[in-house]
């Protein structure tokens, strides 16, 4: 006998007749033989999805991971972004130590870091988007500029983490780079110069590894100013108001009037602090993207 229309049905299928033959429990249409649903057997058209509520479930959850993935991966782009930020803009003034060593490959990561914080950003709101929309296309289009964005930042923290060593892994570059420029009348001896009286003169410390460093190495400043000055008058201890205590007893080394730790520690600690900013914030911004690419990729397949 004729059924009615499957639309007219519980299962809301698009229209079509179905024979049924009792006698044989199947249902034929078209000579295609049905599917087992119990007392009968029924076919359903080519092309329409046999989804289950499990799938339906299954997939709405990893919606909601994705969106949620999104967004956490946003906000820690835009802190990624200031982060990096503060790092280019250099608070502690370091950028000439690492410049006239040709080694500022921290500040280079800095700017890359800029760069990918922003990207991460801009690409995971695309990504809400994307998966508000169960798009394919969509999501394929996010997966694609999320890996690019992530190639980045790994090449931006990987810099930042291993050239900090080679910059600071020891006392001798920076030693060496102060002894060389420190008073040079060159642009870099300039800064370079700048850059130590500060330190010096904020941080209570003298040289790199101490006031000796200017006596037992050949330094520019001590081929300009002879023995009469043995080191700069920024290794002498001031009053509050900023002027040498007692410029005489500087001069000869006596312990009250001069600093006698070395500025190197203060260097390493400021340099070590930009690249676990640049590095290491990086790479546990990395880790979890990793995870959230992984479950994105489920999505998109499960689309």
């Amino acid at each position: 006998m004729l059924l009615p229309d499957i639309q007219k049905s519980q299962t809301h299928i698009s229209s079509a007749n179905w024979i049924l033959h009792p006698e044989s429990a199947q249902v034929r249409k078209n000579g295609m033989l049905g599917v087992n649903l119990g007392p009968s057997y029924f076919s359903f058209w080519p092309g329409i999805p046999r989804t289950t509520m499990a799938d339906a479930t299954g997939t709405g959850a990893l919606k909601s991971l994705v969106i949620f993935g999104c967004i956490f991966t946003a906000m820690c782009g835009l802190a990624l972004f200031a982060v990096a930020i503060w790092v280019v803009v250099d608070p502690h003034d370091l950028y000439p130590i690492a410049d006239v060593s040709g080694k500022d490959d921290i500040f280079a990561g800095g700017w890359i870091a800029i760069f990918t914080g922003f990207a991460f950003f801009l690409v995971a709101c695309f990504g809400i988007c994307a998966a508000l929309r169960k798009s394919r296309s969509w999501m394929l289009v996010y997966l694609i500029l999320m890996l690019i964005v992530y190639i980045f930042e790994c090449a931006s923290c990987i810099t930042a983490a291993t050239h900090r060593d080679y910059l600071v892994g020891n006392s001798n570059l920076v030693k060496k780079q102060m002894l060389k420029y420190y008073a040079d009348d060159s642009d870099s001896g300039a800064q370079i110069t700048k850059t130590w009286n500060r330190v010096m003169e904020d941080v209570h410390c003298c040289g790199a590894d101490g006031p000796l460093d200017w006596i037992e190495y050949t330094s520019t400043f001590s081929e300009k100013f002879g023995p009469v000055n043995q080191w700069p008058l920024s290794c002498c201890k001031r009053n509050s108001n900023f002027e040498v205590e007692n410029p005489e007893a500087c001069k000869i080394g006596h312990n009250s009037s001069i600093y006698n730790k070395g500025c190197f520690q203060y260097i390493e600690s400021k340099l070590s602090l930009y690249t676990w900013a640049i590095g290491w914030y990086g790479f546990a911004v990395l880790m979890f993207v990793f995870f959230h690419l992984l479950i994105a990729m489920l999505y998109y397949v499960k689309l």
